[in-house]
């Protein structure tokens, strides 16, 4: 079979201690044929430095400023085109992966169905608690949500399969169907990004893949209520009201706003429970 040369493109900005973690981790990884490549988004904590210094094989794309999480993607792809690759993975600096984390991904993509790969990801402050294994879309009524978000992990989220969306925390692709995708969509200022791409790869006949052997950890708490400050929630909006209407989601635009608040008390409320229920085991260890 076939030998796969695989980049692992980790963007960074302003995240060094992150960035160095998430390469140390990478190092380890055991798979026969692969680069990592960092982005460096304009920082000015001396990234670009400390990652040359610690890790000199790993190659880095340096951008004369922030250009965001899908431009600075598709830049690093750009460094990348006529090398080579045969498939790319797109991996947030703040993550820690599996040495085993990278071949699922691969093997996934043999199969010319698939057209993305992403992992199980877990929770680095509660490592046993997952924090995406699947993403859900319902155009009738515009939810996009990960499935199993601060449930602990077990059987039911590590079955593969078919799932709505890939999480651009982590994500594979064969190269050629992201350049003929036109990579991601540099209109989404913030958030969405990933959501629009693994809609256009299901609308051009191909599957996103859910592949539970894969597995990172991503450094947010679980007991953070941060995604549902109004800034965030705001961004959040403006991104899901672009896909909706990108994709022709119109119902889904129309419900959108009326559910909102609705789906936003519901997200407190199941927060309010998790960290009740934390406190209430920490007490009785």
């Amino acid at each position: 079979m076939k030998e796969n040369r695989t980049a692992v493109i980790v963007l960074n900005w302003n995240g060094a201690p992150d960035t160095l973690a998430c390469l140390a981790s990478l190092a380890k990884v055991s798979h026969p044929d692969f680069a990592t490549v960092v982005v460096d988004n304009g920082s000015t904590d001396g990234s670009v430095e400390l990652v040359r210094r610690a890790f000199p094989g790993v190659e880095v794309v340096g951008l004369p400023r922030n250009l965001g999480f899908a431009a600075g993607c598709n830049a690093g792809f750009a460094a990348l085109r006529g090398r080579g690759f045969d498939t790319v993975v797109f991996l947030n600096n703040d993550t820690i992966v599996d040495e085993g984390f990278l071949e699922p991904l691969v093997e996934a993509l043999r199969e010319p169905w698939n057209g993305i790969a992403v992992p199980k990801i877990l929770y680095m402050d509660d490592p046993g608690r997952i924090w995406y294994a699947g993403g859900i879309v319902v155009r009738g009524t515009g939810l996009i949500a990960h499935r199993g978000i601060r449930m602990p992990d077990g059987p039911e989220f590590s079955v593969a399969g078919p799932t709505r969306y890939a999480t651009g925390c982590c994500l594979s692709m064969r190269s050629a169907d992201f350049e003929a995708l036109g990579g991601f969509d540099e209109g989404f200022l913030m958030y969405g990004e990933d959501v629009d791409l693994s809609l256009r790869v299901r609308e051009m006949g191909q599957v996103v893949r859910y592949e539970p052997a894969s597995r990172i950890w991503h450094r947010v708490s679980a007991s953070s209520g941060g995604e549902l400050s109004l800034g965030r929630q705001l961004r959040k909006s403006r991104a899901a009201l672009r896909i909706m209407r990108r994709h022709r989601m119109w119902r889904g635009l129309l419900l959108y706003p009326l559910l909102l608040p609705f789906r936003s008390a519901a997200s407190l409320l199941k927060l309010a429970i998790f960290n009740r229920a934390r406190v209430r085991k920490a007490r009785r260890a």
